[in-house]
């Protein structure tokens, strides 16, 4: 198990319980969801251990969060503002896709807004979402995109917006046109 220091262990171990039993799961519930022991989780709930990092995976895989989220308390204050420089971007040359993550990082936020840029003649295609029932809203800055979600494609043209809550496969396709846009994920 991953060593931490007593209070952040404690702030943890408070908010994976306040986690599991407001889902209404007991320890044995979330045993079977997550693939984590019984004892493993109990330890881990009475702060007698901290976690693995496989071991979180886990959990946020089960309770159906990013990781950020089911760390939140152990962040210390974010800073509000973060310069365009220190953006993070994340590039997918392969697919011609770019992401920024425009938001300051921080799991206690519920919204984070992303800017992306797909290049021409590319098709994105996700079998699912990360998180069922994740509410998206895309405004297009830029370009031309077809968005397939839930089997219903939409042609989006610059300013348009559409929201959607993301349950199944979703697709990205651009023609000759690429596509810049911003996403905000709540």
């Amino acid at each position: 198990m991953g060593k931490m220091p007593p209070d952040r262990n404690r702030a943890l171990a408070e908010h994976l319980r306040m986690l599991r039993t407001s889902r209404g799961l007991t320890l044995q519930d979330l045993a079977g969801i997550s693939g984590v022991s019984r004892a493993t989780l109990s330890r881990i709930e009475n702060g007698d251990v901290s976690p693995t990092a496989e071991t979180l995976g886990l959990l946020a895989s089960a309770f159906a969060l990013p990781l950020s989220q089911l760390l939140a308390p152990l962040e210390a204050d974010f800073q509000p503002l973060v310069r365009h420089a220190d953006q993070s971007i994340w590039s997918d040359q392969e697919n011609g896709f770019s992401r920024r993550s425009v938001s300051p990082p921080s799991g206690r936020l519920k919204l984070e807004m992303i800017e992306c840029t797909i290049e021409p003649h590319q098709r994105i295609a996700y079998d699912r979402p990360a998180f069922p029932d994740h509410e998206h809203h895309l405004l297009l800055l830029s370009g031309a995109l077809s968005l397939t979600v839930d089997g219903v494609r939409h042609d989006l043209g610059p300013g348009d917006c559409l929201r959607y809550r993301l349950r199944g496969a979703s697709c990205f396709e651009t023609g000759v046109q690429g596509a810049r846009y911003i996403i905000a994920l709540a």
